[in-house]
């Protein structure tokens, strides 16, 4: 039988994922929570759940390896491959996207922004008519603003918690996150009953 294979990204999109997929009647055999595995046989004999950072998912994806993913919109909006669809918005991991620097700091021209979204962040200060530059970084953002290696940074926020407790605030909200259930344009023809029948089984999940 040729099964469907289904990424999900890391950390707390994972979490909340599983548990989606769970209350779908969808459960992994083993928990990828606490496994050293990447691939997992589930419940429903023709899904394999994938494990992989959430940067990854859209390529996996785009290279038509894996059928469908859970991903946030963040990722989506950063990154340019477009060979999927977007089925459902499964409303986990929400957070905010927002630019936030030290109390007083004002969004002007020859902002130094330090990110690890520099797509979103460029089309951002773009539409605003603000010239930018911007530093990729991979963790511990808000560390760019704090000892003033940039002006502002553009992250997610979930509460808020992580800016207050280093003496940053939020400037602006760019976008409002949540996670997508997405699939690969050609994996939606070729396997679309199947397609449908998981969408139905994770409609009815959410509810």
């Amino acid at each position: 039988m040729e099964k469907l294979k289904l990424a999900i990204s890391k950390g707390k999109i994972l979490e909340q994922g599983l548990k989606v997929l769970k209350n779908s009647g969808i459960e992994c055999k083993e928990n990828p929570l606490i496994s050293r595995k990447l691939i997992f046989n589930t419940s429903v004999p023709y899904i394999d759940v994938i494990v992989v950072r959430a940067s990854d998912v859209p390529t996996y994806i785009e290279s038509g390896k894996v059928d469908m993913g859970i991903v946030g919109r963040d990722t989506l909006l950063e990154n340019k491959n477009d060979n999927h669809y977007r089925l459902l918005d499964l409303k986990i991991a929400k957070c905010k996207l927002v630019v936030a620097g030290k109390k007083g700091k004002k969004l002007k021209n020859n902002l130094k922004v330090a990110t690890k979204y520099p797509n979103i962040t460029k089309k951002f200060f773009h539409n605003k008519g603000i010239q930018c530059s911007v530093l990729k970084l991979y963790g511990s953002i808000e560390l760019a603003a704090v000892l003033d290696m940039a002006d502002v940074v553009v992250d997610l926020v979930e509460t808020g918690k992580t800016l207050k407790e280093n003496g940053l605030s939020q400037i602006e909200e760019i976008q409002k996150i949540t996670s997508y259930l997405i699939v690969n344009k050609a994996s939606f023809k070729l396997s679309n009953d199947k397609i449908k029948n998981v969408v139905e089984k994770i409609e009815l999940g959410i509810r």
